[in-house]
């Protein structure tokens, strides 16, 4: 059956629509739920306040924990969250079958109800709360990890990703029992085996931590080289803590698998990743009124005139052409906009200088080799990079990033790592995809011929300029609108008084702007405005007389006197106040002005210079309701007669 195109390609339009704005999560190797466990360490060395009253271990601990809950909730609601307890007096978990292990939550999506219960234990009376309930006792990780393993095997559904995160302050739990040790490197082996990923957020303790004797036999290998794996320096701030966890909580997806041909016969496996996507509120969910539960709607294509139902093979797709309807087949279609495979050509290699600022038409890629694809693609992927850099160039590419997509250049600009003094990495290294615009992007702008600055204007506003530049961080100012949003919607889940404070970081600091340019901007102005000349003033509007009139009659509102006051050889708007039968009216009256610029009492259409154009419409404005004001008026009056 043949339909209209656009009814049918509303899904496919989108997808281009998405491809030239925003990158969209991408295709997953893997499709699951992600899933988190978090062990902490109840030990009595994980209370113990820090220095200058700085919280404990064990409170840092709980600020993550409420701070993962909080993003999962917002930014990926069906990934599976646990919190378990070890080195617990008190026991609680599946069939008590580990002593010293507390699973204060299992396995299952965050809600408000789990972020409540992790509050009650921050601060002294949470510390206080986590004595009474499970208390500190004896240590035994490998029942720990057992116990998180039996979690993991109690789900049953699938799981993409699944990583444990031990939180501790002891660097030999165990106390040199080799039993135990022996135990807690089994029980890691096999929850690697299972593709659990075990990480280490060591705090800071007396002494020092060291990872070497214990501890690097527990934790999983980097699952790449821009991952550093076991970092030897522990957390003694919670913004450390709060940084590591965030970078190992998500998984890195790639948004797109390509091949990257660098000549005939030579590929090299690679990974597109977004770098920065637009942040935009959540979308409004259905709902059923009856059951509170999501709605999903399906959307089913009948035959317009027996009502049945079509198949998707039964569906054509048409346009029309020169009055006339061509019908086409799906794999027509997708051959017409089939340019290539989906893949990376390299093109050639360009200086860094002749890549322009203005050729930046939407959000970088980050391209990083995916040695799982094809054998040997890290070391060429290294090579490629270094001699870039070296060299100062950037490599020209054409990119199809999926199926049916258009053809676009990529100027890919070579990124070498960087770490700060924690060694915690901050710049991976890889290749960034500079989108490049096509010659249709570009268009000549005829700007506005304005006065030119003189030199000394010029060397003026460059003081100011540099006294107020600043290292620019996007990640330093959030959307204060979404951040009020979800600050409200905690409010609600959580069943607070009011919402918390948002700071709106995009506003100006004036005081902090005055204060670095001091006498520059009443320099800037003297050179730049005449004397005594305020640019923030606005010229006073001329005020227009206005009669007050106490009309009865007809003849009275059109020959009424009136006098206005104006300056010469200019148009007056009089504004003038009727009372008709008590009731105010106000009309606009437009009078062109006499040479002595005075005008007394003319009358409309006396032939003189006067017009009163707002009578007419004032009079019919009136007219309307007079008949009823004049029968109020009869009725009052022969009410004072009687």
């Amino acid at each position: 059956m043949a339909a209209e195109w656009n009814a049918y390609y509303k899904n496919e339009e989108e997808d281009e629509e998405q491809e030239e704005g925003e990158q969209s999560a991408g295709d997953y190797k893997n499709t699951g739920r992600d899933s988190l466990v978090f062990l902490v360490d109840a030990c009595k060395e994980m209370f113990i306040k820090g220095e200058d009253g700085q919280p404990s271990n064990f409170d840092m601990t709980m600020q993550v924990v409420r701070s993962v809950y909080t993003s999962k909730i917002i930014s990926s609601h069906r990934d599976l969250v646990a919190l378990v307890f070890y080195g617990t007096e008190q026991s609680k978990n599946p069939r008590n079958s580990f002593k010293h292990v507390y699973v204060y939550h299992d396995l299952d999506e965050p809600g408000a109800k789990r972020v409540q219960d992790v509050d009650a234990l921050r601060g002294d009376k949470g510390a206080q709360l986590a004595a009474e309930t499970m208390g500190s006792g004896e240590t035994s990780l490998g029942d720990a990890l057992w116990c998180c393993a039996n979690l993991y095997s109690d789900i049953k559904l699938r799981l993409s990703h699944k990583r444990l995160m031990i939180f501790t302050c002891r660097d030999e739990p165990h106390m040199g029992d080799s039993a135990k040790d022996r135990q807690a490197r089994t029980k890691a082996s096999d929850l690697k085996e299972t593709g659990v990923i075990i990480d280490l957020m060591h705090l800071m303790k007396p002494g020092g931590f060291d990872v070497s004797p214990f501890f690097r036999d527990i934790v999983s290998p980097p699952e790449d080289e821009s991952e550093l794996g076991l970092q030897l320096e522990p957390c003694d701030k919670l913004e450390d803590l709060q940084k590591r966890v965030r970078s190992k909580e998500q998984k890195k997806r790639a948004m797109a698998r390509l091949n990257l041909c660098l000549g005939e016969g030579i590929n090299v496996a690679v990974g597109i990743y977004a770098t920065a996507v637009t942040a935009r509120k959540p979308g409004p969910i259905k709902l059923y009124r009856e059951t509170n539960e999501p709605v999903r709607s399906k959307t089913r294509t009948f035959h317009t005139q027996t009502g049945s139902l079509l198949l998707p093979s039964e569906i054509k797709k048409a346009q029309t052409y020169g009055k006339k309807q061509i019908v086409m087949e799906r794999d027509e279609v997708d051959a017409i906009k089939k340019f290539e495979d989906p893949g990376l050509v390299l093109i050639g290699f360009k200086p860094m200088e002749r890549l322009k600022l203005h050729h930046h038409i939407r959000p970088a890629v980050f391209i990083y080799p995916e040695e799982g694809e094809v054998k040997g693609s890290a070391c060429l992927f290294s090579a490629l990079l270094t001699k870039c850099s070296e060299r100062d160039v950037f490599a020209l590419c054409r990119c199809v990033s999926r199926r049916n997509y258009p053809p676009r250049f990529l100027a890919l600009v070579p990124q070498r790592e960087q770490v700060d003094e924690g060694k915690v990495q901050i710049t991976p290294p890889g290749f960034n995809g500079i989108f490049l615009p096509y010659a249709d992007d570009l268009r000549t702008l005829d700007p506005p011929q304005c006065p030119s600055a003189s030199q000394i204007q010029v060397d003026k506003m460059k003081e100011i300029v540099s006294k107020l530049r600043f290292k620019y961080r996007s990640d330093a100012f959030e959307n204060p609108v979404i951040q009020q949003h979800y600050r409200n919607l905690e409010a609600l889940a959580l069943d607070m008084m009011a919402p918390e404070d948002t700071e709106d970081l995009i506003m100006p600091k004036v005081d902090q702007i005055n204060h670095r340019l001091g006498p520059l901007v009443e320099e800037f102005k003297d050179l730049v405005y005449p004397a005594n000349y305020n640019p923030e003033s606005k010229p006073a509007a001329k005020r227009k007389t206005g009669q007050s009139w106490n009309l009865k009659s007809k003849s009275d509102f059109l020959y009424g006197a009136m006098e206005c006051q104006c300056d010469k050889d200019e148009d007056a708007i009089a504004g003038v106040f009727v009372s008709f039968f008590g009731h105010p009216f106000l009309l606009h009256i437009e009078i062109p002005v006499p040479v002595e610029g005075t005008l007394h009492g003319q009358q409309p259409g006396d032939g003189k210079n006067c017009k009163a154009i707002g009578l007419v419409t004032g009079w019919k404005e009136l007219s309307a309701r007079s008949q009823e004001m004049e029968e109020v008026e009869k009725h009052r009056q022969q009410q004072q007669f009687d």
